[in-house]
């Protein structure tokens, strides 16, 4: 029997993509192995979203071809769409699967979510945004949605497969249901998704600010199944630099966001991605993002350094900001992250809160860790097997900038 090997970079899609792709494989006679031994077959599943990932994608192309000069090598993902040439100067023998071309192995769903106990579950597609930093719309192109019909028996498969909890998974997510006849929401998704026995939590993965409507917000008020944790990026937190962006919206809208949220779901989580070194982006401009993080008290908060994209308008903007400026602002913001991160956390001291356990903590074989409804990661020892369990748990430590120590009850 042939072998493969995949290897995923880049989001939550991605990661579900190759999931779809592994699926179609084994239906075909091909074992996964995940050792040092060399695979006949290496799929690749690659991202475009910084220089980091480029320089990630082709390294691994490198690997595979010093691993076993005679194997398969298919690359697929969003490097793959403007990039070709740079993977062929790594090997002429690369089989190159552009994005649109990869839907024929994504046609038939997947049916488990290898090494997760939360399964992700795309049902959007591209985008339709134009950020001046971004370069998915480029690869990805416009937002495109699954209908109802291939997510709900999609959802149902999982969970007969034992999965709890599954994760709404897209490139823009609050786009879903815009381009369906009739127009549909993200709500509708999820109000389909309520019904399944035995799935007992869904969680969105991010979000845009604009597309968290009213109905969501309320949907997240009385859901018994939706989790009370909304990932939102922000980006800057200065107004100036959201629309050299072109994000459209400001930082009063957010914060008014933030505060919306919190009135309508006491405890909701939020957590968000900051870019730092923006073109132009002055020490000033740098600290409104700051105080913003201070306000919104997010319970994770995901920093980036600015990478220039090829073909993006901030690619020809002025100001490039010195690298050396950009890592002691990362430095300084992922304090001042970490800090309200634990000032969040520490709210639910001594409180009671669900806990889905997701592994045993490595060399710890009575540790066991996952995560509560409102994303926070929790650490609780026990010498059962909790894996895929949903325990109560109280709250008994927060470790700065880190995990939350429970108790079983």
């Amino acid at each position: 029997m042939k072998t493969i090997k995949f290897f995923t970079l880049g989001c939550k899609a991605n990661q579900y993509d190759t999931q779809s792709m592994r699926e179609y494989f084994a239906v075909r006679g091909l074992r996964e192995i995940n050792n040092g031994r060399k695979a006949d077959v290496y799929l690749i599943n690659t991202c475009t979203v910084t220089h980091r990932a480029d320089a990630e994608s082709l390294n691994l192309i490198r690997r595979a071809k010093r691993q076993n000069p005679g194997a398969k090598i298919i690359v697929t993902g969003c490097f793959t769409e403007l990039d070709r040439d740079r993977i062929k100067a790594v090997s002429r023998k690369v089989f190159i699967v552009r994005n649109r071309q990869k839907q024929k192995f994504l046609s038939r769903g997947i049916s488990d979510f290898k090494g997760h106990t939360r399964a992700f579950l795309k049902i959007q597609d591209g985008c339709n945004n134009s950020c001046a930093y971004c370069k998915v719309p480029l690869v990805r192109g416009p937002s495109r949605s699954r209908q109802l019909s291939g997510i709900v028996p999609e959802a149902k498969r999982l969970v007969e497969r034992g999965f709890k909890e599954v994760v709404l998974t897209g490139i823009c997510l609050g786009a879903y249901g815009h381009d369906l006849n009739p127009r549909m929401t993200l709500i509708d998704v999820i109000e389909e998704l309520e019904k399944i026995n035995g799935l007992l939590r869904i969680r969105l993965s991010s979000i845009e600010a604009r597309d968290v409507s009213g109905e969501l917000i309320k949907k997240l008020a009385c859901s018994k199944k939706l989790c009370p944790h909304l990932h939102i990026p922000v980006q800057s937190g200065d107004d100036h630099i959201l629309r050299k962006m072109k994000r459209h919206y400001t930082r009063a809208d957010y914060l008014r966001l933030f505060k919306r949220l919190k009135s309508a779901v006491p405890g909701i989580a939020i957590s968000t991605d900051i870019l730092v070194g923006f073109p132009a982006e002055t020490e000033e401009n740098f600290q409104s993002t700051v105080t913003l993080i201070k306000k919104a008290s997010p319970v994770r908060t995901h920093i980036f350094p600015y990478s220039e994209r090829e073909g993006t308008p901030a690619a020809f903007y002025d100001g490039k900001i010195n690298p050396n400026v950009i890592a002691q602002r990362i430095a300084q913001i992922r304090e001042i992250a970490k800090e309200r991160s634990f000032s969040y956390k520490k709210a639910f001291l001594n409180k009671k809160i669900k806990v889905l356990i997701e592994e045993r903590v490595k060399d710890a074989p009575h540790l066991w860790q996952g995560y509560s409804d409102n994303y926070i990661k929790v650490r609780v020892k026990s010498r059962a097997n909790l894996k895929n369990q949903l325990v109560l748990v109280k709250f008994q430590r927060i470790a700065k900038g880190g995990d939350a120590q429970a108790i079983l009850i």
